[in-house]
């Protein structure tokens, strides 16, 4: 099917997790208004912020959206669908109750549907309009970065890990390695 053929790209399954195509689950009862997603975005990110300060005034301390900060250190891909930090950086990604990761304009679609502002997205569901706003995201997320002043995503993720090492120098370690 052609209108689930651009929106599948965007969402993938936690492990024992069953998959439910986007269109599917965005009209299903278990993925209502009332329902919670978990926004994971780029605090580093000034547009990024800007759009997450707009999402988190709609949100009203409702509890709605569930907003993580991946560039915090304590950032923990476990607790957010498995998504790690250099994946994030890469594509805006969100965390559905159910454990299904969705990415890309799919979240702006489903946070704004949350928020009760699904009508600012709903074109981007029309088979010709929503692969070109798609491309265009895609387009967008490759040059974030670089738009925003900030280094390439390899030097970013090595200085993050050359900061935790830092952070965990002198700690007690369990070796996992099996002698």
């Amino acid at each position: 099917m052609a209108g689930l053929h651009y929106t599948d790209q965007n969402v993938t399954r936690s492990e024992n997790q069953s998959y439910e195509p986007v269109e599917a689950a965005a009209q299903s009862p278990s993925s209502s208004p009332s329902g919670k997603i978990k926004l994971l975005y780029d605090g580093e990110c000034p547009l990024c912020l800007r759009e997450v300060n707009f999402l988190k005034k709609r949100d009203a301390s409702r509890g709605l959206v569930t907003f993580v900060d991946i560039a915090d250190d304590n950032y923990n891909p476990s607790e957010n669908g498995g998504v790690d930090f250099e994946t994030a950086m890469g594509r805006i990604h969100a965390v559905l109750p159910d454990g299904t990761v969705i990415k890309n304009v799919e979240v702006f679609r489903r946070v704004y549907e949350v928020l009760g502002m699904g009508w600012v997205y709903a074109l981007t569901r029309w088979p010709i309009i929503g692969p070109i706003v798609d491309t265009l995201y895609e387009i967008w997320a490759d040059w974030r970065l670089a738009l925003t002043g900030r280094p390439n995503l390899a030097t970013i993720v090595a200085e993050r890990q050359q900061r935790l090492e830092v952070k965990t120098k002198g700690r007690c370690r369990l070796d996992t390695a099996d002698d």
